[in-house]
């Protein structure tokens, strides 16, 4: 009669056991049956060289410090080769406990192939600042969004403070006297839809405001200061003062074609030896140059909102929300790329002794 008693009770703790396990969801049960521990995150970087992503990557190690107990970031540097990226993911796929990769792609044609090796896995990925060269490889997988800017702003931006300095200072910069607004483009790349974007809206915002613009030369520099600082060499060589302006993709490329102007005395504060010259992200050094009056303006992308919301998105993902959920960020017609505005420059008119100022 005791052993029967003794069973009777084991049975029912059993069931009392079974039914607060039925009774609990899926998070509660892991959070019994083990401790919690950062999210594991591979940030893929095409290239640890460039200057923004540099700064990205920053920002997300400043995110971490200040989520030490939530999230654990693993750099890995592509070096702008497709073939170094590839394996890099291969081995974070096969040999890693990953929750979340963050995707800034060497090689944009490679991101349908690049998406089915992960969506294999489950694994959610965030593609950024390289937009694929079509929304359909992100599209085709379910845990897949794309973070990066409007491309047109920050064209359009670049163009309103050409416009400015052309009707404050046109009789300092149209050396030929004829009215038109000569300008090389020194362009990221051939194939990249952001650095064509700039390009092109930088060019009709000038022409939106009635000025006349020629272009003398375009340039594809791959987003690199050694690449525009030659190619500005023999530019300058060959136009001398023909070219009336300089319209940069980003900053690194605008350093550079400042550095190479400064080889033949121009741009170094003397008014009537300026070329203006308009970038886009505002690196420091960039900054430092725009204040000295080397380089025009430069027109803000904030690596810190890049961050926080590779952050904020991927940790909804990871949790199995939607990118957005709680958020104020939305998706764009294409339904799964989110769009970081521009709305600011950093701007110093030499011409009229204008110190460096934000609009």
């Amino acid at each position: 009669m005791k052993n029967s008693t003794k069973i009777l009770k084991i049975i029912i703790v059993m069931l009392i056991i079974v039914t607060a396990i039925n009774n609990c969801n899926r998070e509660t049960i892991s959070a019994i049956l083990s401790p919690e521990k950062p999210v594991e995150v591979a940030v893929l970087l095409y290239d640890f060289k460039d200057n923004f992503i540099s700064l990205i990557g920053e920002n997300l190690k400043g995110i971490q410090k200040e989520n030490e107990d939530k999230v654990n970031f693993t750099f890995y540097d592509g070096k702008s080769d497709p073939s170094l990226q590839s394996k890099q993911i291969d081995k974070i796929l096969s040999d890693s406990d990953v929750d979340l990769i963050l995707l800034n792609i060497v090689n944009r044609g490679d991101a349908q192939h690049i998406i089915d090796d992960i969506k294999e896995t489950n694994t959610p990925v965030i593609l950024f600042n390289r937009e694929p060269l079509t929304p359909e490889p992100i599209q085709s997988y379910g845990r897949a969004i794309y973070i990066g800017t409007k491309p047109s702003q920050a064209g359009i931006l670049q163009g309103e403070m050409l416009t400015d300095v052309w009707r404050t200072s046109q009789k300092y910069i149209d050396k030929n006297n004829d009215n038109i607004m000569q300008y090389v483009m020194l362009q990221g790349e051939s194939d990249n839809t952001e650095a064509f974007e700039r390009s092109k809206y930088s060019v009709l915002s000038v022409d939106s405001a009635g000025i006349k613009t020629q272009e003398i030369s375009l340039m594809i520099c791959d987003w690199r200061e050694d690449v525009a600082y030659d190619n500005v060499t023999l530019l300058f060589q060959k136009y001398g003062d023909a070219i009336e302006v300089i319209i940069s993709n980003n900053d690194t490329m605008a350093i550079g074609a400042s550095k190479a102007l400064q080889e033949h005395g121009y741009n170094t504060g003397d008014k009537n030896k300026t070329i203006p010259i308009v970038g886009v992200d505002l690196i420091p050094e960039a900054k430092e140059f725009i204040e000295k009056g080397y380089i025009l303006g430069s027109v803000f992308q904030y690596p810190r909102s890049y961050a926080e919301s590779l952050y904020i998105c991927g940790m909804n993902l990871v949790e199995g929300k939607s990118a957005i959920e709680g958020t104020d960020y939305e998706f764009d017609d294409t339904n799964i790329s989110i769009r970081i505005p521009h709305s600011h420059y950093l701007y110093n008119n030499i011409f009229v002794d204008n110190k460096a100022q934000l609009k």
